[in-house]
């Protein structure tokens, strides 16, 4: 007889099925009209209905099942009785039946802390700028992202009415990443994605030493990791402290799967223990391939500028 799945593999299971439904609700927000934004910090750091619904969402359902987890989420919401409509309880099957790599299989539910961004590249989303938008839910153990989930709610909103609208990607480091077809960009390109939101001098001093074939400027970490994965660009470059733990986690974990690699601007590893700060304070750089091809151009002022 099989045994039973272990803690990680079951948390993802249900991670995955959250990350659906969270979809859903993103795009219900939007059928409705009312987005509800609100500014946080600046005209650019925006929230809206959807990442408050989709956080209780994912947060309250994650506590239920799995009670002893750390949960570190975005958005600072007040505690409030949940609508049973934003509970998920569900696994997703094909996850359940397989394998968990043999050095996570002993891991307890209080040893996991889970990263969740509920809306990903949030800007973009008011502007209708959708195929940016992502859910993320990154899951570390001993500060390193092992599994996460991606859910791209308008995954093929462009390609007509009879499409299946959104798609939800999953990776687990010594399982490997599914989802979505992995391809590389063409041998010898250079092309970089970078912040459609929040450029700076030092942005643009970091993209200019690498020589870049084309830049991207688009929203959200998810989305960008996506667009490696999929061989539209070679690099995501972010020389500036702007994005933050639960924007990289999942997303690393989906790159590293797959051979890539997601540092900060340094070439240090990120950290994702439940004390660390929040802020990458040394920014990104994250690759599928080539990554020291990358990482050799960074000027040391840029360095300087961004201390971790």
């Amino acid at each position: 007889m099989a045994s039973s799945p272990t803690v990680l593999m079951r948390l993802v299971a249900s991670a995955y099925s959250i990350a659906q439904k969270a979809g859903t609700i993103v795009r219900r927000v939007i059928a409705e009209g009312d987005l509800g934004i609100i500014e946080k910090t600046c005209a650019t750091d925006l929230q809206t209905k959807a990442d408050r619904l989709v956080q209780v969402s994912i947060c309250s359902s994650l506590a239920r099942k799995f009670p002893k987890l750390t949960i570190i989420g975005e958005e600072d919401l007040p505690p409030e009785d949940v609508d049973q409509e934003l509970i998920e309880d569900g696994q997703w099957e094909e996850i359940l039946k397989q394998p968990c790599p043999s050095q996570y299989s002993a891991i307890k539910e209080e040893d996991l802390v889970v990263w969740v961004d509920p809306l990903d590249g949030t800007k973009e989303y008011t502007e209708g700028l959708l195929d940016n938008v992502t859910v993320l839910i990154g899951i570390a153990y001993e500060g390193k992202a092992i599994a996460g989930v991606i859910n791209q709610p308008y995954y093929n909103y462009q390609a007509g009415p009879d499409a299946v609208l959104g798609r939800t990607i999953w990776g687990v480091l010594g399982l490997g990443a599914f989802g979505f077809q992995l391809k590389e960009v063409p041998a010898g390109k250079h092309i970089i994605t970078t912040t459609r939101s929040h450029n700076s001098q030092l942005v643009t001093d970091c993209i200019t030493a690498m020589n870049p074939d084309d830049v991207l400027r688009v929203g959200g970490a998810g989305n960008k990791i996506i667009q490696l994965i999929e061989g539209k660009a070679s690099a995501y470059v972010f020389a500036s402290p702007g994005c933050k733990k639960w924007d990289t986690c999942a997303p690393e974990v989906i790159l590293h799967a797959v051979g890539g690699k997601l540092t900060d601007i340094h070439g240090n590893a990120l950290q994702y223990n439940k004390e660390v700060k929040h802020m990458n304070s040394a920014g990104v750089l994250a690759t599928l391939r080539n990554y020291d091809y990358y990482a050799s151009r960074v000027p040391q002022s840029v360095k300087n500028a961004l201390v971790p």
